[in-house]
């Protein structure tokens, strides 16, 4: 049996290396059709485009790599079934588990390929690929600039109506300072702005309301420059910030987004929990595939290979479904991220059972 694990080892990991070969040229191919007048509208210099798509590859792998594996496991299972060489395995006296043996011992090469992959090298990719996307590509904000509230240490909380990153300025600034859950001062301005020749933040229409016992003082200025306990584009961090960290600087991240208070902190955590459910993956729809394609169908390979298509793009579908969840709701993001994978772990559970039958 060690020789046909051997062979089922290397179809599997061959027939995926073929399918990511096949199809990120492709890939490439649709997105230079469509972004080609954008690069001559911005003259984009051509070795800025060669590394841009360095970080496409990396990027468009690890977003269809569900679908990559889930189709090359249905090719290559189903011409093991059309060649009967499932019957004969099978026939030997083989049972259907230790037959999906191999399947299983290949998916985990994958999955400890996809797990660091996914921690190390595509948030890297992330980066570039993301950078080159908001500077050249999408006319749409990288950041959320407009009605920013968050806590920037034990004590304070800021809060400001709009931000422009570009002149490094904000409107309706206001800075509230707590001692426990007592008001000690406040702080409010008509527009915020960071001086980069003098080091200091610049304050118009300062107003400074400080509550001392019952009694209150009030400190006014037209303008006011001073330093706070915060950097000026901490007011609207980048969006897509979260998908371009390492596995130990994600951590660090969120654990000061959270004490901050971020409106995006449900966001950075789908993006953690993405980073472990997507190796999962593998061995679901490993299992699912090699459940449908074993066995001879009438239509051949062509219904496998539809139907993997169709399950591996709903796949895609309830991830997506549920990372607009979060992003537009209070929606979990554990649950975002791991209840697809429940959702197919239970159709594979069912579809092994009828397959063994």
């Amino acid at each position: 049996m060690k020789l046909i694990d051997f062979y089922i080892i290397k179809r599997y990991i061959g027939t995926f290396l073929v399918m990511i070969l096949l199809f990120i040229p492709i890939g490439i191919m649709v997105d230079v059709a469509e972004k080609i007048d954008k690069f001559k509208e911005k003259e984009v210099p051509l070795i800025t485009i060669m590394e841009y798509y360095i970080d496409f590859t990396w990027y468009f792998a690890n977003l269809l790599f569900p679908i990559f594996l889930f189709l090359s496991v249905i090719w290559f299972t189903s011409k093991l079934a059309s060649n009967t060489e499932v019957i004969a395995i099978l026939s030997s006296g083989i049972s259907f588990f230790r037959y999906l043996r191999p399947f299983l011992l290949a998916a985990s090469f994958i999955a400890v390929f996809a797990f660091f992959a996914g921690m190390f090298i595509v948030p890297k990719s992330n980066l570039g690929f993301n950078d080159f996307r908001y500077k050249y590509i999408t006319k749409k904000e990288a950041r959320n600039t407009e009605q920013v509230y968050m806590q920037i240490n034990d004590n304070e909380f800021i809060y400001v109506n709009d931000y422009d990153p570009i002149r490094k300025r904000a409107t309706n600034f206001t800075l509230e300072h707590f001692d426990g859950n007592q008001l000690e001062f406040k702080i409010k301005a008509d527009r915020i702005r960071w001086v980069d020749r003098d080091s200091v933040f610049r304050l118009s229409n300062y107003v400074k309301r400080k509550f001392i016992d019952d009694q209150e003082r009030i400190e006014m200025s037209s303008r006011k420059d001073t330093l706070f306990d915060f950097e000026i584009n901490d007011l609207a961090p980048v969006n897509y910030i979260a998908e371009t960290l390492t596995f130990g600087e994600l951590n660090d991240f969120i654990e000061e987004e959270r004490e901050r208070g971020s409106i995006l902190i449900n966001n950075h955590l789908l993006v953690r929990h993405k980073r472990w459910s997507i190796p999962i993956s593998a061995f679901i729809l490993t299992l699912i595939a090699v459940a449908v394609a074993s066995f001879k169908r009438r239509g051949g390979m062509g219904v496998n290979l539809a139907f993997g298509i169709a399950l591996g793009f709903l796949f895609i579908f309830f991830d997506k479904i549920f990372g607009v969840l979060v992003s537009k709701s209070t929606f979990p993001p554990f649950l975002a991220a791991w209840l697809p994978l429940a959702i197919f772990g239970f159709l594979a559970f069912f579809l092994l059972r009828h397959a063994r039958r």
